[in-house]
């Protein structure tokens, strides 16, 4: 009886041990805000492909990834946005296209990460998503343990058909809800800059939406309503207090390599969002990549200056009209210049360096070098800059204090 009673004792040590691991452990504030110290770096599926989204396809992404270099040069999310969930079952859990995704999310996860990257999916406030789908409204902490389960590393939490909630508490909601399915998921909030979520996002998500949809030209409005490039840059060229390491302002996923700018134009655009220290999740055709795109979406040189740890977003330092000098400020006393030409002709840049403020604050000198060049152009800035700069294009260096 006593040999029945200590193996009867040892089961039930057995299962509540099991249980207990079994059970999350919830993430604390501390860990969660700890999630993304630089801006994420990946590849979203919505820009090229939208809804024709696919396991194979995110598979193929993963292979890409690897492939093109771009997970050596600091890439590692792949994905997948709107349109991978159709439906409910009868106990509430979301259910994602069978055809699509025939072996199911865990199996795309897996592969994902066996090639050494982390995976993302997409999710909505409301009661669905923007394109019709099942949204998580209600289903907030149902979702994050069936995201934890199948080994999500990052969610997009999209705005659409949110019938009137308020943007900060349905936020909150889901952060509670990720918290508490234990898994650690890079929350990002896409409420499209609507209710300023700068103001509040800090602490509630790792990066937001700071403006509308982005599209694929240099300026002006689609016709569907997606905001130009240089357009989504003035919305959010005085939002740089509010960026830094943990909490990013989002101007959108990059278009590079989509057709709809040219080499010159995708070549400011990512210098650009290398400047504003924002996430860089590329949106193109990983796979039919062209050596030009590849060669922007690969520069090293240029991503480290969007990853640099000090985390400060550029601002716009001298104004004139279509020559634009921005300024960002890098750790051990080192700068970020980007000399901006967003007229229709060629810059003939002449330019003083004491006349940039912040060089003059500093003080000391400088040796430059050419991000996009690849080389040291200049040990000293005691000779004003010169270069010639095409419309539409940018002169990108990185100053370094001098021996």
């Amino acid at each position: 009886m006593k040999r029945l009673f200590a193996f009867l004792a040892a089961l039930l040590l057995v299962a509540t041990v099991t249980a207990q691991t079994d059970k999350p452990q919830p993430l604390s504030q501390e860990e969660f805000e700890a999630l993304s110290p630089t801006p994420p770096m990946g590849w979203n599926s919505w820009n090229r492909f939208g809804c024709n989204v696919s396991e194979q396809l995110l598979m193929e992404a993963a292979d890409a990834m690897v492939a093109s270099g771009m997970k050596d040069a600091g890439y590692e999310y792949i994905v997948v946005d709107d349109c991978w969930q159709v439906d409910r079952d009868a106990d509430g859990n979301i259910v994602c296209d069978p055809e699509r995704f025939p072996h199911g999310m865990k199996y795309v996860a897996d592969y994902i990460h066996s090639k050494g990257l982390k995976f993302g999916l997409y999710s909505c406030v409301g009661t669905h998503t923007c394109a019709g789908r099942p949204g998580s409204m209600g289903h907030e902490y149902q979702d994050a343990l069936y995201y934890a389960r199948n080994g999500v590393d990052y969610l997009k939490y999209d705005f659409c058909n949110n019938c009137g909630t308020n943007s900060k508490t349905a936020y909150t909601i889901m952060r509670e809800a990720l918290k508490q399915a234990g898994r650690p998921i890079v929350f990002s909030i896409c409420e499209w800059g609507s209710t300023q979520p700068w103001e509040w996002g800090k602490g509630i998500g790792h990066l937001w939406r700071a403006t509308g949809d982005i599209c694929d030209q240099w300026e002006g409005r689609a016709n569907w309503g997606g905001v130009g490039m240089t357009n989504i840059i003035d919305l959010v060229k005085d939002l740089y207090p509010y960026n830094g390491p943990g909490h990013w302002n989002d101007p959108d996923m990059l278009e590079v390599g989509n057709g709809g700018m040219t080499t010159i134009e995708d070549q400011s655009h990512f210098s650009m969002w290398c400047m504003l220290a924002a996430p860089l999740m590329a949106g193109n055709d990983l796979g039919a990549m062209s050596d030009d795109t590849r060669r922007i979406l690969t520069n090293k040189d240029v991503i480290a200056i969007d990853q640099d740890p000090l985390g400060v977003q550029a601002h716009l330092s001298v104004d004139m009209d279509d020559r634009q000098i921005w300024v960002k400020q890098l750790a051990n006393d080192e700068w970020a210049v980007c000399f901006f030409n967003r007229g229709d002709s060629e810059w003939k840049l002449n330019f003083n360096w004491n006349d940039i403020p912040e060089l003059r604050s500093a003080g000391g000198d400088f040796s430059v070098y050419d991000l996009w060049q690849h080389k040291t152009i200049a040990k000293s800035i005691t000779k004003n800059a010169n270069s010639t700069i095409p419309s539409h294009g940018v002169f990108m260096v990185r100053l370094t204090p001098a021996k």
